[in-house]
């Protein structure tokens, strides 16, 4: 059940606020004097406290509840505090919010307006210990991760690519292929080489051919060797990426991209570990772990007939989807300081540009605009200039379905300014509700 501290030093102000709090499922502590109430709090988890600002007979100055104000602050970090004041404390109070506390709240108090504030703050601080959870189990799991396997020095913050990582370092032992997808410039060959760097063949090399970058003609001779005079310019005979791979790991960037022929080729390796040079009949024998990667809707491409579907199911045992740098945002600034390497700092406004450009490049755009400031920013600060990223794109009108300001204001009315009531009536989440709240400029009590 959630919980209320109030410390009063008058119990008919404990006993009232008891009695309305537990009218609505929450449950009140009562402490007459601030040592009291920082003795049950060392003793009890409390989700917030409503304190009033003076403790002893004939005071008025509020400096008993400044006191404390922060004796809380220090010892609670994260504790919404809820101020009851007179109006001779009126300015102490201001004062205190704008030093962390949540609200204040003059007596003698509004029933409706105090019950508003404390479901509001009891909703943010559910969200709040929820975050702070969550960013701990993931670091800890994080930790894990760089404890266990061979990442390779790679920069990342966000929960998803962590579950991407996750998988990717939990296949790597099996010898099963492994397909990465992923937009371009996201990192698909870093995720392929920490794959390689974690199995079974790690000792053996990693050898990687990007099969959009090769005319359709040479692809095979690229892949499988040639022997001299095999075709034109073909001097000699030389290995294909099979054989330099053998023991190790053979990626194959845009797969997409290699044509019918070689696809029934790389079919038959895959399923025998065997194949013959281009102009050869000689059968070689290969072991080699495969790891393919592409951009391009590979299930696309299998219903249009220019991808084997029996390919794609031998490629694809397990699929580690790579999400682009715009669905990984918390990745965003540690990158950019990685690239930067201490040669320059980025101003705030740097930071806010990073923050909300799209990156439709990825991470390779991203390292690219790092170089290129650092290279043009005067005094070694970036700043948002420096950066010379493409102006946004103009905004969308609003969508018709997206509730006006009128409309979350009639729904905070008729919920009494409980935030969870009015989103549920807007058909929104309490995080989606106060986003728009926030965009609007409106206060729960609004």
């Amino acid at each position: 059940m959630r919980t209320v501290l109030i410390i009063d030093d008058h119990a008919g102000v404990g006993e009232a606020l008891s009695l309305l709090l537990s009218l609505h499922d929450i449950e009140a502590l009562y402490a007459a004097s601030p040592a009291e109430g920082l003795a049950m709090l060392a003793r009890r988890r409390v989700d917030l406290v409503i304190q009033d600002m003076n403790f002893s007979a004939d005071t008025t100055s509020g400096e008993e509840g400044r006191a404390l104000f922060q004796q809380l602050r220090e010892r609670h970090p994260d504790l919404p505090i809820i101020l009851l004041t007179a109006w001779t404390q009126l300015e102490q109070a201001v004062a205190l919010v704008k030093a962390g506390a949540a609200d204040y709240l003059a007596k003698p108090w509004d029933d409706a307006k105090l019950l508003a504030t404390v479901e509001n703050l009891l909703e943010l601080a559910e969200n709040g210990r929820a975050l702070r959870e969550s960013r701990h189990e993931q670091r800890q799991r994080r930790e894990e991760l760089r404890r266990r396997y061979r990442l390779d020095g790679l920069v990342f913050e966000s929960p998803a690519l962590l579950r991407c990582l996750e998988l990717a370092c939990q296949v790597a032992r099996s010898a099963a292929p492994v397909l990465v997808t992923g937009p371009n410039g996201s990192g698909k060959e870093r995720i392929a080489a920490i794959v390689h760097a974690n199995s079974a063949v790690a000792g053996g090399p990693f050898v990687a051919i990007n099969c959009g970058a090769l005319p359709g003609e040479l692809i095979e001779a690229e892949l499988f060797g040639a022997e001299s005079g095999a075709y034109t310019g073909a001097a000699r005979a030389r290995e294909g990426r099979f054989e330099t791979a053998d023991g190790g790991t053979l990626f194959l960037d845009e797969i997409g991209n290699l044509p019918l022929a070689g696809q029934v080729k790389l079919l038959r390796v895959l399923e025998t570990g065997r194949f013959e040079r281009l102009g050869s009949s000689r059968t070689r024998q290969t072991a080699v772990r495969v790891i393919s990667a592409t951009n391009a809707d590979l299930r696309a491409m299998v219903r249009a007939g220019t991808f084997r579907e029996d390919l794609y199911y031998r490629l694809n045992v397990i699929e580690v989807a790579l999400p682009g740098l715009a669905e990984r945002p918390q990745d965003i600034l540690p990158l950019a300081e990685h690239f930067l390497a201490g040669r320059a700092t980025l101003s705030d406004g740097a930071r806010e540009a990073l923050m909300a450009h799209p990156w439709p490049g990825n991470v390779r755009e991203l390292k690219n605009a790092i170089e290129r400031a650092a290279l043009l920013a005067p005094g070694h600060v970036i700043g948002e200039q420096d950066l010379a990223l493409p102006a946004a794109a103009p905004l969308v009108s609003r969508n018709l379905d997206e509730p006006s300001r009128e409309a979350v204001v009639a729904a905070l009315d008729a919920a009494a300014g409980v935030v969870s009531r009015a989103a549920q009536s807007l058909g929104l989440s309490r995080q989606a509700l106060y986003r728009r709240m926030e965009r609007y400029g409106l206060s729960a009590d609004a």
